[in-house]
């Protein structure tokens, strides 16, 4: 289960004792405040801490510019048009600390974002609990045959059966002994940060992530995608919900130019010129390569 009886106790205890303050309140997530929301099997994320608000963007843009933004009518006006114009600055006035845990396998994948302060459990100091991430039925899959980095056709059936239990079989025995190798039994027992390599990848841990707005929007624009692994991709949906919370203006720009939005190259706006005056615009008279023409067709293509 994502979270202990000690773990609850404490969040409930955090929760029961709220304290007052003079800066900037985020109403929605001051409601999210400690609660661990439960993703995967055995992860979760939480809020632990924050600062700053739609309001901290819009004071620090109106700082860095002066008068040149007094022409927008509101606030929301503003954070779209820098959303819009890829402004950054603004968005780094907000940050928020997390306290995610996750298979090691999707932190390897996380740590890819280095715009990051990031504390992690630490195996050598502590022994890390029996907790692996095994996934659920419908997400098992075969490699692509058109994308190294995807999955392809969903196994199932005795094919499905035996990789779900070659994963629970495997990671048990590699539990069991590294338990073996730490055990005192009368005698000192392996170090920890030595029979910590012997773990698998999908055994759980925990950190401490705290980024700015800017840096976080960008790794939701990434890992929230649809094409992004189906693993890091559950930790972004309720990142995202949390943002939503914490910035609504901001997330709805972002939804709107980023998650909804797509960047067309000078090639793609000309092809779509041509084709708005009738003309009959095919890959081979676009000037783009068969990749970039599938996906230029898949960003205009009408939706059902």
């Amino acid at each position: 289960m994502p979270l202990s009886p000690e773990q609850q106790a404490e969040i409930d205890d955090q929760r029961s004792n709220p304290q007052q303050t003079l800066r900037a309140v985020s109403e929605g997530l001051e409601a999210r405040l400690y609660t661990a929301e439960p993703v995967l099997d055995h992860g979760f994320v939480r809020v632990i801490d924050y600062m700053g608000d739609d309001a901290a963007i819009c004071q620090a843009a109106r700082v860095s510019y002066g008068r040149g933004t007094k022409s927008v009518s509101n606030d929301e006006g503003l954070i779209r048009y820098l959303m819009r114009h890829w402004h950054s600055t603004p968005f780094e006035m907000c940050e928020i600390k997390l306290h995610v845990k996750l298979p090691i396998f999707v932190a390897r994948q996380w740590i890819r974002h280095r715009t990051a302060n990031v504390n992690e459990y630490s195996a050598r100091y502590s022994i890390l609990d029996r907790e692996f991430y095994i996934p659920a039925p419908e997400h098992l899959a075969a490699q692509s045959t058109t994308n190294n980095q995807g999955r392809g056709d969903t196994l199932t059936g005795a094919e499905a059966e035996r990789v779900l239990e070659i994963l629970k079989t495997d990671a048990g025995r590699a539990y069991d002994s590294y338990e073996t190798m730490i055990s005192q039994d009368g005698q000192a027992g392996l170090a920890r940060e030595l029979a910590r390599m012997n773990l698998p990848a999908n055994i759980y841990t925990q950190w401490y992530w705290k980024t700015d707005l800017h840096n976080l929007l960008h790794f939701l624009r990434l890992r929230a995608d649809a094409h992004a692994q189906y693993e890091i991709r559950a930790y972004a949906d309720v990142i995202c919900e949390m943002v939503r919370d914490w910035v609504p203006a901001a997330y709805r720009a972002f939804e709107d130019y980023r998650l909804g939005g797509a960047t067309l190259s000078s090639t793609a706006l000309d092809c779509i010129r041509r084709m708005l005056n009738g003309e009959e615009v095919t890959q081979e008279t676009s000037g783009m390569s068969k990749g970039e023409w599938r996906e230029f067709r898949a960003a205009i293509a009408p939706t059902e």
